[in-house]
């Protein structure tokens, strides 16, 4: 971590440093073995899911994406060989690459339930430590709005560019403007399809009501930074408000938020979403002697980051009208990928008319 630049928390329209506890780090994470002691799961109601009783005792089935079930696993089968050793159970897991559903059975209830709970718990913490893999997202990519963009990077190019760390390398690829609402961890198939049947339920339950099944007119105007201080930026950010004055994006962007989290299928991260397109971060800065891996694969390192001087682009651009678009959708966009337009693919959408 550069503790010159610590992570921020926005709390009540103020900018606060949080200080990061270290943790120990593990280069091969996957294969280290993990274990909830039994106390992790005292307090588990026992009806929490479904045992079925057999004729040899008992059941139970758990939908597992494949690439969590090395977790189980542990590093040389030890993990399921101390589940099913304290737990008096055995447990069935389909092969890597092939999506199916555990099933943990004995000839005791307790034991069934102890070793499903274990699982659950191994399963959460893990599972918190993907890297996200879709968003919701509102597109902002619009000809008009990418003309203006291309109009704000040539400008910010021409009056700032002997700034320390602005480059060109900076800017957002056009096609792919965008406001994110939340970030999602989906790894299978009936993960995503389950996000999409969500999506289509708030649709129903409150974003009709809130839009009228019209779109909403909104302004991109104006830019922001990120952090606390302008002369060592990470991310620039262009804000967003209804045209009208009201606050249904606001409502609806919340209320989605709300929903996906209340399902489980996404991590709160704020009281409120921060509505913002980036328009600039130091994420995308290309190093001209290494190709973008980090980015690439979804990670980033807080060494690599180059923070740049936006004082004069903040000044300078305070006020840009990057124009008024219609938001007709909410999409659930596939991370690191593109479709014909050189947007996001879309796993699902929310249409609003």
């Amino acid at each position: 971590m550069d503790v010159l630049r610590p992570p921020l928390i926005r709390i009540g329209g103020r900018v606060y440093r949080k200080n990061l506890i270290q943790e120990q780090a593990f280069p091969h994470e996957e294969e280290e073995d993990f274990c909830a002691g039994p106390g992790d799961c005292t307090d588990e109601p026992c009806d929490a899911f479904v045992v079925e009783e057999t004729e040899r005792g008992f059941q139970c089935r758990v939908e597992v994406p494949s690439p969590l079930y090395k977790y189980i696993i542990g590093k040389k089968g030890e993990t399921k060989k101390r589940l099913e050793t304290e737990t008096r159970t055995s447990i069935s897991i389909p092969k890597p690459g092939v999506e199916g559903e555990i099933v943990i059975t004995g000839q005791h209830r307790s034991g069934v339930v102890s070793a499903r709970t274990r699982i659950d718990v191994l399963l959460d913490s893990f599972r918190k430590k993907q890297p996200f893999t879709h968003f919701l997202s509102f597109a902002l990519n619009q000809p008009a709005i990418q003309e203006k963009f291309l109009q704000f990077k040539e400008e910010v190019l021409e009056k700032c560019s002997k700034d320390h760390g602005v480059s060109s390398s900076l800017f957002q690829n056009p096609a792919k403007l965008h406001l994110t609402l939340g970030t999602l961890v989906l790894l299978n198939e009936q993960e995503i399809q389950k996000a999409c049947d969500l999506l289509q339920r708030c649709k129903e339950d409150f974003v009709d009501q809130i839009t009228g099944g019209q779109p909403l007119t909104v302004e991109v105007a104006g830019v922001e930074y990120m952090n606390d201080d302008p002369a060592m930026t990470d991310v620039l950010y262009a804000k967003v408000h209804m045209k009208d004055g009201s606050d249904r994006l606001q409502m609806v962007a919340d209320q989605l938020v709300e929903r996906f989290v209340a399902s489980g299928l996404m991590l709160k991260e704020w009281d409120r979403v921060k509505l913002h397109a980036t328009v600039m971060n130091t994420l995308f800065r290309k190093d001209p002697t290494e190709e973008r891996n980090n980015t690439m694969t979804g990670k980033s390192s807080f060494k690599e980051r180059e923070s740049f001087n936006g004082q004069n682009i903040l000044k300078l651009f305070e006020n840009f009208y990057f124009g008024e678009v219609q938001l007709d959708s909410v999409r659930l966009s596939q991370r690191f990928s593109s479709d014909a337009s050189g947007y996001y693919a879309t796993s699902g959408q929310l249409c609003f008319s």
